[in-house]
């Protein structure tokens, strides 16, 4: 259960990371007040999961969840640039975070 719960704290951490483009230096205010309850309960999710799982481990994987979330969603909603360099980078990261999970 501790693992699905810091995939959830990855997800709402990518849901705050493009909510703050969205912001606009948070002068815009729904998105800015969204921006923040994602970042809450990013927060609050990881610290659950990192109860029963070790913190290097937790924030490793939460970081990577975000940072691959994040880009593939930059590319998506944001048209930032897709090429064979950042898919490689992402894949690298995807290893690590795969690798963590996989150690004892």
């Amino acid at each position: 259960m501790s693992w699905f719960i810091l995939v959830l704290a990855g997800i709402f951490e990518v849901v705050w990371a493009i909510g703050l483009k969205y912001t606009v230096g948070f002068t815009r205010l729904w998105p800015s007040i969204g921006t923040g309850i994602a970042m809450l309960i990013s927060i609050v999710l990881l610290n659950m999961a990192m109860k029963q799982l070790p913190v290097g481990t937790a924030y490793a994987v939460w970081v990577g969840i975000g940072a691959v979330g994040t880009v593939i969603m930059g590319i998506a909603l944001l048209g930032e640039p897709m090429n064979l360099a950042r898919m490689v980078s992402l894949g690298l990261i995807i290893c690590g975070i795969v690798g963590l999970k996989l150690a004892p």
